[in-house]
């Protein structure tokens, strides 16, 4: 039950490990925590899209849902964490290192970067690929079509990793008081439609219909299934990164962010 070898995917996760795997024996400053953080994150990536988990969610909405799950509000966190570009650019040749650095520095890069990582764009972003990728028929796509799949999963982890980043990845664009109102959001709209999904009396993926009874499930309960693993594990990763930042909040004495700066 393996799936088949995917380039698009092996490689670019092959790529990533090898750099990250040279440059963080260059780079001398990184912590323990940094390090397992981006191992775990990258270990999460390969298990989302690289075990039989893959083409498990092809059978089962709720292996497709803890596929997303993990891609979103696990590995994602992780490797925002890890924080880790340094030892990724420190990986590269010298001159290809070089040439990245120039890049960065182009006012269109770092415009579109810094408008980006706006706390209230990369909320946005994130909230629309959710909700946009479960509507029936491109959710029903993602299942006949390869390349819709894949724009999906890049969407999801791309989009999550740009909302992390704004939270947990560049702390003078948001504090904590501000962070806590934009997780306690994302919670409130994800566990919403978890909550269609769970309640709704039928089926969005008519694509299940013939697939989930072979795990013995109907393709109302799979799909059931599938809302509560959005409503219940991941409101838990988001109340535990709430209370993470209410407890640095607190030891700070930082105020609590008032809410016009939602908007900011």
């Amino acid at each position: 039950m393996w799936p088949e070898f995917s380039p698009g995917i092996v490689i670019p996760l092959a790529l990533t490990a090898l750099l990250y795997a040279r440059g963080s024996r260059r780079t001398f400053r990184l912590s323990r925590l940094r390090v397992a953080s981006f191992w775990a994150g990258w270990l999460l990536l390969v298990i989302a899209l690289l075990s039989p988990l893959h083409e498990l969610g092809e059978q089962l909405f709720s292996a497709h849902m803890v596929q997303h799950e993990i891609l979103m509000v696990c590995a994602a966190p992780l490797l925002i964490v890890s924080r880790p570009m340094v030892p990724l650019l420190w990986g590269l040749p010298f001159q290809w290192r070089r040439a990245a650095g120039r890049m960065a520095k182009f006012k269109v890069f770092r415009g579109g970067w810094y408008l980006l990582t706006l706390p209230l764009v990369s909320w946005s972003v994130h909230a629309l690929a959710l909700w946009i990728w479960h509507a029936p028929m491109l959710f029903q796509a993602t299942l006949t079509h390869d390349w819709v799949h894949a724009a999906q999963h890049i969407s999801f982890l791309g989009s999550a990793l740009l909302f992390w980043w704004s939270l947990l990845g560049s702390r003078k664009r948001i504090d904590n008081g501000a962070g806590i109102l934009y997780l306690f959001t994302t919670g409130v709209h994800t566990s919403i439609l978890g909550a269609l999904l769970t309640f709704t009396p039928s089926v969005w993926y008519p694509a299940y219909l013939s697939t989930a009874p072979r795990w013995g499930l109907t393709a109302l309960e799979d799909q059931q299934l599938g809302g509560l693993i959005m409503w219940v594990p991941a409101g838990i990763v988001y109340i535990i990164a709430g209370l993470a930042l209410l407890g640095n909040l607190l030891r700070s004495g930082q105020p609590v962010v008032p809410a016009s700066q939602f908007a900011e």
